[in-house]
């Protein structure tokens, strides 16, 4: 007997995540309470209750598309920033560029959606703010952290140097899925991240005399 996946086994693994495809597709064109599951069945091309038997309720479907887009990438930035054995800096670097890069490459905006949002779904927010934004913020805290142990970085407060670290690349990709038509942005993401990057960097450096 074959290992060998048939067209129809094929089909069915791999309708989850056309139906979570399609589901973003439709939340960044019209919003998470505009979109009903009809839609998102029919525009997946299944039925509703094919879809039903992957995610039963629509902000069951919204975690499990959070879970398959953004978690992976935070788990790929985790593993190349706490495995590395460079710098504090070159670390912050590599995870500031890997976001950026994410963030650049999404075809919506979670972030603007889940501003629009969060208000009318408190469960949602408090899913996203958990698993992903905190979880973010984690990570640029522990990398500050060891810039200022290992001497490279002054002493400073990791919490709010992690917010003033996102907030311009966040802003931005917000921007560009809201205000393209009419002011649109020339730069990618990752060009904005490094300068912002380079400024912060000279600002919390050690001077190579302090060091002596």
């Amino acid at each position: 007997m074959s290992d060998i996946a048939g067209p129809r086994q094929r089909r069915k693994e791999a309708r989850p995540g056309e139906i979570i495809e399609a589901a973003l597709i439709l939340f960044h064109q019209k919003g998470y309470a505009a979109t009903k599951l009809d839609d998102i069945a029919r525009a997946a091309g299944v039925t509703k209750g094919t879809l039903y038997l992957y995610f039963p309720s629509k902000e069951a479907l919204f975690k499990a598309a959070i879970s398959e887009t953004i978690h992976p990438n935070l788990d790929r930035i985790e593993e190349l920033a706490l495995k590395s054995t460079e710098s504090a800096t070159i670390r912050l670097r590599t995870a500031i560029h890997s976001w950026a890069t994410a963030l650049n490459e999404c075809k919506g905006s979670i972030s603007k959606l889940m501003i629009s949002e969060a208000g009318n779904f408190p469960e949602l927010t408090d899913f996203y703010i958990e698993t992903v934004i905190k979880r973010s913020r984690a990570l640029l805290m522990l990398l500050i952290k060891a810039g200022v142990d290992s001497g490279e970085f002054r002493q400073t407060d990791p919490d709010m140097l992690a917010r003033i670290l996102f907030s311009p690349i966040l802003l931005t990709s917000i921007w560009r899925h809201t205000y393209a038509s009419q002011d649109p942005i020339t730069y990618d993401l990752n060009q904005l991240a490094q300068f912002h990057l380079d400024i912060v960097l000279h600002g919390i450096a050690i001077a190579p005399e302090h060091t002596l």
